[in-house]
């Protein structure tokens, strides 16, 4: 590999044996790459999008870099998109009652009054930690669910489901229990 990098010579004292392995690195990491490097310099240049990163960088941050602010449950609860029965069926109205638990637990999460954290309920429906710079695809829904009375996710598809029960505190203790003894892909 010395060889190939152009690096292979004779080395007698300890500062020529780092410049070596600094010679290599240098290689090994940006010649070796150069050509996909600039590959992705090019598609960057497409449209101009290269010059407008390089001129306006605080724009186009919040899109490109991971901001790691504090999720709140209000930011939670409006991601989450409910896919409700009919208007005026009885279904619809029980529906109506657990997205206004749902809220209530979120702020709960929120303020340290429930078991589990607004991050973990996040890592529970979608199997992150914090949403992405670029959003959350598919777009994350809710549905609900007459069999179960603890909550259930589809990660790949960003899909809670939630228990159709009559009280808040059960609706809290069920919404805990279930999220806590998920197995968050070994993220908890």
């Amino acid at each position: 590999m010395l060889q190939t990098a152009g690096c292979l010579r004779h080395v007698a004292a300890l500062g020529e044996k780092k410049e070596v392995v600094a010679d290599y690195l240098r290689w090994y990491i940006i010649d070796r790459n150069s050509s996909v490097i600039d590959r992705f310099k090019d598609g960057f240049t497409t449209l101009q999008f290269l010059n407008a990163l390089q001129q306006h960088p605080s724009l186009l941050s919040p899109v490109l870099c991971h901001n790691a602010k504090p999720l709140t449950g209000l930011e939670l609860e409006r991601l989450f998109k409910p896919n409700l029965s009919p208007s005026g069926s009885n279904r619809r109205l029980k529906e109506s009652q657990t997205l206004a638990y749902w809220a209530d637990y979120l702020l709960d999460c929120e303020e340290g009054k429930a078991s589990v954290s607004v991050e973990d309920v996040l890592m529970f429906a979608t199997g992150l930690s914090s949403l992405p710079p670029s959003g959350l695809e598919p777009l994350p829904q809710i549905q609900f669910l007459d069999d179960s009375p603890f909550p259930m996710a589809n990660t790949c598809s960003n899909l809670l489901k939630l228990p159709l029960l009559d009280s808040y505190s059960m609706f809290k203790s069920q919404m805990d229990f279930g999220i806590e003894n998920s197995p968050g892909f070994g993220c908890f």
